[in-house]
């Protein structure tokens, strides 16, 4: 896709992010959630935030916000709403690119802009938001889970990706398009399914790089070291198997 192909290269980024959606999937964020919505609110125009069955409370603070919200009565795993939130954006006239920002303050709003003159520049697919996994500044588990993943997918797949895991990446309406014909609904391992589809099918896909934000503890996070690890190595060695037949 060339870059005119947006009809944005001679736009400011302000007019840019009017075109794209901002999609927040949300389970059980605490008190994240209102900080990081009204942020991304000031940057992006259209947002929607996913309440994947949160038990908290942790979205009625934005219950008089103008943003669409989306309700599971139950908890689905993040992929689930990842699907519903692209579906949701595309319901909106003239989105160009679905940008997704975690609810639990992981993610940097004001990054966003970096992630779409990135866009704009390369024409790229996928942007991925890279974090720094400096071991100073990241949670043990977080820093290994990442070192492995990167490991596999060059030793499986011979592509070699800076961050495999981050959840803070910007979309091309495009390739959305073809994520929801194709990637079903899971949890952690859904975000892993959309990134090899990319590479997988030739889409442009870059890295551009962001700040490695982390609460002490890491407290928000819902990922299971065991149950959503596997899930993703499930995913990688699928891609592997396909591949090699």
């Amino acid at each position: 896709m060339a870059i005119g192909d947006h009809g944005l290269q001679d736009a400011d980024c302000r007019t840019a992010e009017g075109r794209i959606a901002a999609v927040i999937p949300c389970y059980n964020a605490g008190h994240a959630v209102e900080s990081v919505v009204a942020r991304t609110r000031a940057i992006v125009e259209r947002v929607i935030v996913v309440d994947d069955g949160s038990t908290d409370g942790c979205t009625a603070p934005i219950a008089t916000m103008p943003v669409t919200r989306v309700v599971f009565p139950k908890n689905r795993g993040k992929g689930f709403a990842l699907l519903e939130g692209f579906r949701a954006a595309f319901q909106m006239p003239g989105i160009d690119a679905v940008v997704v920002v975690d609810a639990d303050g992981q993610h940097d709003p004001s990054e966003i802009p970096a992630l779409c003159k990135t866009w704009r520049e390369t024409g790229a697919d996928l942007v991925i938001g890279a974090r720094t996994f400096d071991r100073r500044h990241v949670p043990f588990w977080s820093w290994l889970g990442n070192v492995a993943t990167v490991r596999v997918m060059a030793l499986l797949l011979g592509i070699r990706l800076a961050d495999t895991q981050s959840g803070f990446r910007l979309h091309s309406r495009r390739f959305l398009e073809s994520v929801l014909e194709t990637i079903p609904g899971g949890r952690y391992e859904t975000e892993m399914a959309i990134v090899l589809k990319a590479l997988r099918e030739r889409y442009v896909v870059t890295t551009t790089p962001i700040r490695t934000v982390y609460e002490a503890g890491n407290p928000t996070s819902h990922f299971r070291r065991l149950r959503d690890s596997w899930r993703v190595y499930r995913t990688l060695a699928s891609a592997w198997f396909r591949g090699a037949r």
